[in-house]
């Protein structure tokens, strides 16, 4: 008796047989390929296999399909060879995964000021309508993205449910005139880059927690390619800012890394002030399963090279952390670095640290910057013991000091610009204050909001670039 699913791997035999003459590969070639794809069976059987003489189970016969698929797209970009389901039942996906699916589908090779419409048309797989707002430079406004329907207007992130569900990196459902809709954070990772609103159909009821699980799929996923696109189109990003960036402000924000990022051990998150303006600060990290790596610098606003000095700072601070040097190395890359290119008496001012997640020990070396802050429960925050030394480019060797963080431990590294911003009547804003005040937060949250309490402090005329990049250290597990 001859059964459907015999009849079904025929009809695939048969097809990706015909699809391999149009190859131009030998047998021998499309085995290769078959058998680098993790094939295995010998090149005798696949022979067999495609003259008909012989049958192959079904992932031996997909995995054959995929070797002819692969070089049919080298030559023409189409793919013909069917795979085992496609003769058979209907593989189209569904629900949650057919919102996902058309997501990832129709992201591929768009215009990155498409995306809010893939967005909004994987949103109506799950009878959903979604609009896209993204966050400011500044961190304080939500900013519908152009082109939606019409009636959405810029959003406060410190006062609307919106900016609440940002704030939280999570969900937040709204009750208003025009119907319940729902706030989800747009996270890349861990990274905050702006809120879905998500309104339900008539048959479709927001509170339901499968459907909200959804939603945070589809928002994660949106982050992700929406940070992704921004790498290669300036269509989303014109969209964030609020006014013109210099030449030395875009330079510095382009070598700065994601604001956020986290492992199971440690959360990182950092912010920069004035975001127009930004003339001399930036700062970097690197995370590992045993080690988190931070560093911050600063060569001041006062030099029209400032931008330059500090971006080959930490062009050489990268390249020594990545050949796997340790602090002292680390520091006599950037001191040769800045002294071979500006030669003698350029300064550079930075702190260095590396904390071992295991076990919480922070070692660290300040070149002129400030020394690094510790909040944790349980205590306030508290400057750590240092040995300064001159800044980067003296050429003077520092001493590497060291400290033990407790379970739950906010380190802190930041420029003197943050901590010495001064009001109309010149008080210092409170660096330790802001950051006691905001404990209770999320590291990327506590961030924002020390920044914007500084930036409301100084009313926005920063004598110094303002730098801050904090790690939040949960203790071994």
């Amino acid at each position: 008796m001859v059964t459907v699913s015999s009849l079904q791997a025929e009809e695939q035999r048969r097809l990706v047989a015909a699809c391999f003459a149009r190859t131009g590969l030998t047998v021998e070639q499309l085995w290769l390929r078959y058998f680098a794809l993790g094939g295995d069976v010998s090149e005798g059987e696949l022979r067999a296999f495609l003259r008909g003489s012989s049958s192959l189970p079904r992932i031996q016969r997909d995995m054959v399909a995929h070797a002819v698929n692969e070089r049919l797209d080298e030559i023409s970009g189409a793919r013909r060879a069917p795979y085992s389901r496609d003769t058979g039942e209907d593989a189209r996906p569904r629900g949650p995964l057919a919102a996902l699916v058309g997501l990832l589908d129709g992201a591929h090779r768009v215009a990155p000021e498409r995306l809010p419409e893939v967005i909004a048309a994987a949103g109506r797989a799950l009878d959903l309508r979604i609009a896209v707002y993204l966050a400011d430079y500044d961190q304080h406004r939500l900013i519908p993205f152009p082109g939606q329907p019409p009636g959405r207007v810029p959003l406060a992130i410190e006062t609307s449910t919106a900016g609440q569900a940002y704030r939280r990196a999570g969900a937040m459902l709204a009750e208003d005139s025009a119907g319940p809709r729902l706030w989800t954070a747009l996270l890349d990772g861990d990274e905050r880059v702006g809120v879905l609103e998500v309104e339900a159909g008539v048959n479709t009821d927001l509170n339901d927690p499968t459907l909200r699980t959804q939603c945070h799929w589809l928002a994660s996923l949106s982050g992700h390619l929406i940070a992704a696109a921004m790498r290669y189109g300036d269509g989303l990003d014109v969209t964030r800012r609020r006014r013109r960036r210099g030449p030395t402000a875009e330079l510095l924000w382009e070598h700065l890394p994601p604001l956020t990022a986290a492992t199971r051990d440690v959360v990182v998150a950092g912010g920069v002030e004035p975001a127009y303006d930004l003339r001399g600060v930036t700062f970097d990290y690197a995370l590992s399963e045993t080690t988190a790596w931070l560093a911050i610098f600063d060569a001041g606003r006062d030099t029209e090279s400032a931008g330059l000095v500090v971006s080959a700072a930490l062009a050489a601070y990268r390249s020594a952390r990545r050949e796997g040097q340790g602090l002292q190395g680390q520091e006599s890359a950037v001191d040769k670095a800045l002294s071979a290119q500006f030669g003698v008496g350029t300064a550079v001012r930075g702190t260095l640290a590396e904390v071992d997640l295991a076990r919480g020990e922070l070692r660290h070396l300040e070149a002129g910057g400030e020394a690094p802050l510790v909040l944790g429960d349980g205590h306030g925050p508290a400057t750590v013991d240092s040995a300064r030394r001159s800044p980067f480019g003296a050429g003077t060797p520092g001493r590497v000091s060291a400290a033990r963080l407790r379970p739950g431990d906010l380190l802190v590294l930041h420029t003197e610009g943050l901590s010495d911003a001064r009001s109309g009547d010149g008080a210092r804003f409170s660096l330790a204050g802001s950051l006691a005040a905001n404990a209770g937060h999320v590291p990327p949250e506590i961030a924002r909001r020390v920044l914007q309490a500084a930036k409301s402090h100084c009313h926005n005329t920063f004598a110094g670039d303002a730098g801050l990049l904090l790690a939040h250290w949960p203790g071994t597990p």
